[in-house]
């Protein structure tokens, strides 16, 4: 594989790997739901516009997808104390809760298809694995503020 294939390569993968993992689990939770959650993780009390913009996602409908995850419990709405216009999201304790176990659900159903990989190939993976983290976590909070 050429070098500029690679980044595709992995971004296509992880997008195989997480529908595998949802189906097979059975997990109907929409992708967009952990999405945020893990949005949040990162970077909790992101204002709705930014978490609509690292979401990738329009305003108007990450306003409805946060309804649905404050009625859920897993997030909560309140004020921005340097602009009332503005309205931060934050991350509950079920919500955390609950993408913890939705990790764990999706790493125990995929676990099968790893399981012949060699300490080196695990390596491989724990690193790609970081340098992609290391390289993408600013990029998914998408705000300074």
């Amino acid at each position: 594989m050429e070098r500029v294939d690679v980044i595709p390569a992995i971004v296509l993968s992880s997008h195989a790997l997480a529908r595998i993992a949802a189906q097979e689990a059975g997990n109907d939770a929409p992708s967009a739901q952990w999405r945020v959650l893990s949005i949040l993780e990162q970077r909790d009390g992101m204002r709705l516009g930014a978490l609509a913009r690292a979401s990738r996602t329009t305003q108007p409908g990450m306003t409805r997808l946060v309804g649905d995850l404050e009625r859920s419990g897993l997030v909560t709405r309140g004020p921005d104390a340097s602009d009332s216009r503005a309205i931060r999201v934050t991350l509950t304790d079920i919500g955390r809760r609950t993408l913890h176990a939705w990790r764990a659900e999706f790493r125990d159903t995929l676990a099968p298809l790893f399981a012949d990989l060699d300490d080196s190939q695990w390596d491989a993976l724990r690193s790609a694995a970081e340098i992609l983290a290391a390289h993408t976590r600013e990029e998914s909070t998408g705000e300074n503020a």
